[in-house]
């Protein structure tokens, strides 16, 4: 029996200036190692398919679908500040889109912007992003997902030989705010058509504003601080927030030198690359307005025939963005803490909170599961992560005062708070382990982590090791993989 799977080719329809025609290099020994069964029904994907020889075949790059009209997307972008003209799809090529959705084949070979690169992917970081963009899934923070981790049996030369792999990536789409630089750089009809799909595809609502380019912006500009304000929320630091790795759907993507904050330390940076901290916890927020002023430089001629006009029409958006950050932030902090109403006392609560965390080198996430068990008394304060902390009960009883003023109940304030709090994240510790051992043929401890991410929430009947920090006394760093 033949199952089918049939795409969809807008981009490369609408957008062909902007991208360049390339098929897949085939990985004929490839084997599937983690299939997404749960994405495959939500794209439409038939079970069998995914279990089926001809959709290793399509993964892997080996045979390509009728419908598909394979293409590598062209973008431009500043990384680390500097700004490169040329950079494009190096190793990653679109088969098309399933239900208005991007499939995409990450290392499956040289395309036109692969450079001096071979395209190609190894299969740590594949399983990386598999896992953690599955657990950013679980905890509803916007992400592009995965539906298969394909190992290729070739190997892979890095600074060591390594094991191949091939992530098959889902996304709301690939445009980034570097593909508007990159149209950009061509002319203003290129720009506008890519802002026309763009819109069109991402955000139809705005086609009946009086300037739907402006309007789109503002939308950008929410979505990116809606999602910054979530990884700031779980300690996750994405390492490369370059403007060709911001996408203009609000999905976190290309999961790159990403890592978890143990401690709290808002100047934690993890890659081995980001020699200056540029990336670190605590600037991403003041990057996400960076990065949102580079795209608005770029819709400049959409905006108004006025230069000075549009100029300052796109500032008064981008100003907003830091308060709109800020307000989504202290929300998403304050349901963390069970606080539902946030005023100028409780964002107060909230700073003071974290000034004990940074002050006293306190497990960001340990904190917030070990606080609704104190509160319940299910967990007692000398056995808590703030044992140490000098006057923590000054602190903790304004925190209890504030939530009693509600006259909502204790027990229904800290179910509420598990609820939002995951008691598991990607522990750096436990993801390499998990990835030492997959690349030796174990994948055991990969599968075991997808399982908890499944419900994060939930306490579960294994090792420690899986809720608490490393006691490692050297610093955790994260590699980008290319």
């Amino acid at each position: 029996m033949s199952y089918f799977i049939n795409f969809e080719n807008s981009y490369a329809k609408e957008l062909s200036e902007i991208c360049e025609k390339c098929n897949p290099t085939g990985f004929p020994r490839s084997e599937i190692l983690l299939k997404n069964y749960s994405l495959a029904e939500e794209l439409g994907i038939d079970r069998k398919f995914i279990d089926s020889k001809e959709c290793l075949n399509i993964f892997s790059g080996t045979s390509l679908p009728k419908s598909s009209n394979p293409i590598a997307q062209a973008y431009s972008g500043h990384q680390f500040g500097h700004f490169n003209p040329q950079l494009g799809d190096g190793r990653a090529i679109l088969l098309g889109e399933i239900k208005n959705k991007d499939i995409q084949l990450k290392g499956i070979g040289q395309t036109p912007f692969s450079r001096r690169g071979d395209g190609k992917s190894a299969l740590s970081p594949v399983l990386r992003e598999y896992v953690i963009s599955e657990f950013m899934h679980s905890i509803n923070i916007p992400t592009t997902r995965s539906l298969s981790a394909i190992k290729t049996n070739e190997i892979v030369l890095r600074e060591t030989e390594q094991p191949g792999g091939i992530l098959t990536r889902v996304a709301k789409s690939h445009i980034r705010i570097g593909t508007f630089q990159y149209a950009r750089s061509k002319n203003n009809e290129i720009l506008k058509a890519l802002a026309d799909y763009s819109i069109n595809r991402h955000y139809p609502e705005l086609n009946n504003t009086d300037n739907k380019y402006l309007s789109f912006f503002a939308a950008v500009c929410d979505k990116q601080a809606y999602l910054i304000s979530k990884w700031m929320s779980v300690g996750f630091i994405h390492g490369v927030m370059n403007t060709d790795n911001m996408a203009i759907s609000g999905e976190t993507i290309d999961y790159g030198p990403c890592a978890f904050m143990d401690r709290y330390d808002p100047r934690t940076v993890f890659s081995s690359i980001d020699h200056n901290g540029r990336y670190c916890y605590q600037n991403q927020p003041a990057i996400l307005v960076w990065n949102l002023s580079k795209f608005a430089e770029t819709l400049i001629p959409l905006i108004n025939e006025n230069l000075e006009k549009s100029v300052k029409q796109l500032t008064e958006v981008l100003q907003l963005t830091m308060p709109s950050y800020q307000e989504y932030f202290y929300r998403d902090i304050g349901q963390k803490l069970g606080l539902l109403d946030i005023d100028k006392r409780n964002i107060e609560l909230i700073k003071n909170y974290l000034k004990i965390l940074e002050s006293d080198s306190i497990d960001f996430t340990l904190s917030f599961t070990d606080l609704s068990k104190v509160l319940i008394k299910e967990k007692k304060l000398k056995d808590s992560v703030f044992r140490s902390v000098k006057n923590f009960d000054d602190w903790y009883q304004n925190w209890v005062q504030e939530l009693t003023i509600k006259n909502t109940g204790i027990k229904k304030i800290a179910k509420d708070m598990n609820c939002i709090n995951p008691c598991y994240i990607p522990r750096n510790h436990i993801i390499e382990e998990a990835l030492n051992n997959a690349v030796n043929n174990d994948m055991s401890k990969i599968n075991k982590l997808l399982e908890i991410f499944e419900n994060p929430y939930k306490k579960q009947n294994i090792s420690e090791d899986y809720l608490n920090p490393s006691n490692s006394e050297f610093p955790y760093v994260t590699f980008c993989g290319t």
